[in-house]
């Protein structure tokens, strides 16, 4: 199966200033996060992707368009969501998004209807006739996603998109990308510093660092813990049932939480865990493999290949 954006060593200078160093990717279908620190060479990857600028060398496709020769294939086929500001002062929200729409070439009747779906979608009710200049940050945020898809795009690019939202617009514009990815079937890249988000919407990271790819890979096999063992959550004395599976030969411990952790595969675990836990008077509330912490793969990436440039 073809990947939707393959990427082969390449390589973009600024004058001196190297932002890609042969950068060799691919991304599937699903929502990937793209990570990296500040300068990373984030923004310039997506310019590329986009077909905003040209790569001093090496190749790349989107969605099988020629990153260098097929920009305005790639474009009528992405939506794109940028992290700063892009409205038309003097318009109201359902005009811009109608503008948008206009400029994917939809009729002008059809990116009306369209755009009052979108905004429905995106919770934009009786604000979308107000002049854009008098949203709230929380607002331009919602406008500048409805904008990103209102083409009903193949593929989504989506720079920072719930930065300065508060809690609730953040779980509900994660909630959008979700719906956008399972029920709808479209292709997400969501580049953003807030590590929570990723665990929450992604399916595979990519992290960026120094201009090259640090790490790529699904996020189910990132969070896997080097050392697996299983956290149980019990109500009642945990003392009885670590001794019972420490008989076992299980190597366990009740932590100072409370959660008793039993090292070692979960499907060898979970069935020496249910023959221990009967007569030994509690209750099994919760069970969980171990995970990686998603901040240690991250900062681990950097640091490891920042040492190796060094």
């Amino acid at each position: 199966m073809t990947s939707l954006i393959e990427l082969r060593n390449l390589t973009k200078d600024y004058g001196t200033f190297r932002a890609l160093a042969g950068v060799s990717l691919d991304i599937d279908s699903g929502v990937t996060g793209l990570l990296g620190p500040n300068g990373a060479g984030k923004s310039t990857l997506i310019k590329v992707l986009l077909g905003l600028v040209k790569v001093t060398s090496g190749e790349g496709r989107v969605l099988g368009h020629n990153v260098a020769t097929q920009s305005a294939a790639i474009r009528a086929k992405v939506g794109y969501m940028p992290e700063d500001d892009c409205y038309m002062h003097g318009l109201s929200g359902i005009e811009s998004v109608q503008v948008a729409a206009r400029l994917s070439c939809l009729p002008r009747t059809e990116a009306l209807r369209r755009g009052h779906e979108i905004m429905d979608f995106c919770g934009i009710e009786q604000e979308r006739y107000r002049k854009v200049e008098t949203y709230s940050t929380g607002m331009r945020q919602k406008l500048r996603f409805a904008m990103s898809i209102v083409h009903d795009p193949e593929l989504l690019i989506l720079d920072e998109p719930t930065s300065g939202l508060d809690p609730e617009e953040r779980e509900a514009m994660l909630n959008r990308i979700s719906i956008l990815s399972h029920n709808f079937g479209k292709s997400v890249i969501l580049c953003t510093h807030i590590l929570p988000d990723v665990k929450v919407v992604c399916d595979a990271v990519t992290i960026l660092a120094a201009g090259r790819v640090r790490l790529s890979a699904p996020l189910k096999e990132l969070l896997k813990s080097p050392n697996p063992a299983v956290n149980v959550e019990l109500t009642g004395d945990g003392q009885k049932l670590l001794a019972a599976l420490q008989s076992c030969g299980l190597s366990a411990e009740l932590r100072r939480d409370g959660i008793l952790q039993i090292s070692g595969e979960a499907a060898d675990v979970t069935k020496q865990l249910w023959k221990s836990v009967d007569g030994c008077d509690v209750t099994v509330q919760n069970m969980s493999p171990s995970q990686s912490s998603l901040e240690e793969v991250f900062l681990k990436s950097v640091r490891d290949n920042h040492d190796a440039d060094s």
